[in-house]
């Protein structure tokens, strides 16, 4: 039996699962949380990947393993592969001028069409301006740019040498300078942004091509790294070798655990994210979908919104009652939620860009402003959120046929059964898992199998439970017709989400 392990680098923990390469059967797992905060030393994700792998019972016998991560994270290292400064993470929003200044100097649709993006401050390219703009010393120092999973193989491989860094289409897509359609670089993009272009980029890698000939895991002790002196120690490497696959960006690692096709995933973490495998890179010069590429040599276009599983809590503490009943009483309404509808703005919005917007709820009268309507409409409200969504992939040329619904909000029964009389498609929901680390897995399966396509493990993962429904008529056009009425924010009252969502979309939590 050959085992494989995969890893998710997330913004709030390292997470490592560790699978028979064959049939996906769960071995052991581990985990170790990483520190808080919008930029962190890398060091401290090394850390913590060698604790989440010791909680694993080790590598000693696996034969492959890939690394999925957070998106967008700029990580600048100097010739000696030193790192420069903390990590500028997807959420530190200090880069939102130096993304507007990007997008007014070339214009949003000329972004679309070269790479697919819009610069937002979570993107890369955007902290890149920040850094050139904001610390010169820092910038004129910068050798090679990663992201945290490219730097995280890199560590995993024991090379010495920037030269060897590797990536992969998925992670690369979301920097705003990698043309998915070509799979090249756009140097004149980036040297828009630092002022230069002499900068030595990850290689890209094939889905399912070897990054790294041999891996090593360090058995020894770890210094913690300290980037202003420039003192970085990757350890004393044991004899432990294994095969590294170009690995990738959380949201397509996710989209490959679960094994999602052709369906549309539909995520509702702390975020709500929908995507969907296509042919076509996305070019869409409102902004509203990222033209990702995704972990098998497609595209991913992705829509992020700021509102989903927290709708769900806030509406619950609202009317005093746990998730559970708030889910018995959405149940026990009638579909409409008799007229009451909930805009889910409670954060701001992203899709569509409010970011001072406030949630509200219209349509009471006095005789349905009833706790079961308020579940509802709380239920539908977040759910139509995410239809607009989907309606914005289905712009771009993406077909919804079939749902897949992920995240902690869909654990909900009154979610699972809603859902298809608000999106008007068939849904299914998988069984809960860690899918960004079960997608890294099932890549280094892949690897290490070398064959056309990756291995299904569907039979191990657990067969997806498919919900249907009728759709719910006047639902979706009197949400529009709510959602264009709302107020913003207290001007007293600050917004720190004012870029793009966390990729926390597969996470089983909710904070």
């Amino acid at each position: 039996m050959s085992l494989v392990a995969g890893i998710d680098s997330s913004t709030q923990s390292c997470k490592v699962v560790i699978r028979d390469a064959d049939t996906g059967r769960l071995i052991r797992r581990g985990r170790a949380k990483h520190p808080d905060g919008t930029e962190v030393d890398p060091a401290a994700w090394w850390a913590a990947l060698q604790t989440a792998v010791a909680d694993a019972g080790g590598l000693g016998d696996v034969a492959a393993v890939s690394v999925g991560g957070q998106q967008h994270g700029l990580i600048c290292l100097d010739s000696d592969g030193k790192v420069i400064r903390p990590a500028l993470l997807w959420n530190d929003t200090r880069s939102s001028q130096a993304a507007a200044d990007l997008v007014d100097e070339l214009g949003a649709g000329t972004w679309a069409q070269s790479v697919g993006t819009v610069p937002v401050a979570s993107i890369t390219i955007a902290k890149v301006r920040w850094v050139a703009e904001h610390e010169p010393e820092n910038a004129r120092r910068i050798a090679a740019i990663c992201l945290p999973h490219d730097w995280l193989s890199w560590m995993l491989s024991g090379a010495s040498s920037i030269d060897a860094l590797v990536t992969d289409r998925s992670d690369a897509s979301g920097t705003g300078y990698f043309d998915g359609r070509t799979n090249e670089y756009r140097l004149d993009l980036l040297a828009r942004a630092l002022g230069r272009d002499d900068v030595l980029l990850p290689r890209v890698a094939g889905p399912a091509e070897k990054a790294y000939e041999t891996g090593q895991f360090s058995s020894g002790q770890f210094s913690t790294g300290q980037f202003s002196s420039g003192q970085f120690s990757s350890g004393q490497f044991s004899s432990t070798e294994f095969v590294i696959g170009p690995g990738a960006g959380d949201n397509a690692a996710g989209a490959l655990g679960v094994e999602a096709g052709d369906d549309t995933v539909v995520s509702m973490g702390t975020s709500g994210v929908v995507m969907a495998r296509s042919r076509t890179q996305a070019a869409d010069p409102t902004g509203a979908v990222a033209g990702f590429s995704d972990a098998t040599g497609l595209f991913l276009p992705l829509v992020c919104t700021l509102n989903a599983a927290r709708v769900l809590d806030s509406t619950a503490r609202m009317l005093g009652v746990d998730l559970a009943t708030l889910g018995t009483l959405a149940l026990s309404a009638p579909p409409g939620a008799e007229g009451v509808t909930l805009v889910p703005y409670f954060e701001g919005e992203r899709t569509p860009n409010l970011p001072d917007s406030t949630g509200a709820i219209h349509g009471l009268t006095l005789t349905n402003a009833s706790p079961a309507n308020v579940a509802r409409a709380a239920v539908e409200g977040m759910l139509c959120g995410l239809a607009d969504g989907m309606d914005a992939l289905s712009a771009q040329g993406v077909s919804v046929s079939g749902v897949r619904l992920i995240g902690g909000a869909a654990q909900s029964d009154a979610v699972r059964r809603i859902a298809p009389t608000v999106f008007g498609a068939p849904v299914s929901v998988p069984p809960p898992g860690e899918y960004v680390a079960d997608g890294a897995a099932r890549q280094a399966a892949w690897v290490l199998s070398g064959s056309a396509e990756p291995p299904s493990w569907s039979s191990e993962l657990g067969t997806p439970e498919r919900y249907d429904g009728p759709v719910t008529g006047g639902l979706r056009e009197r949400y529009a017709e709510a959602a264009q009425r709302h107020l913003n924010r207290l001007a007293d009252e600050s917004n720190p989400h004012d870029s793009d969502p966390p990729n926390e979309s597969y996470r089983s939590d909710r904070s």
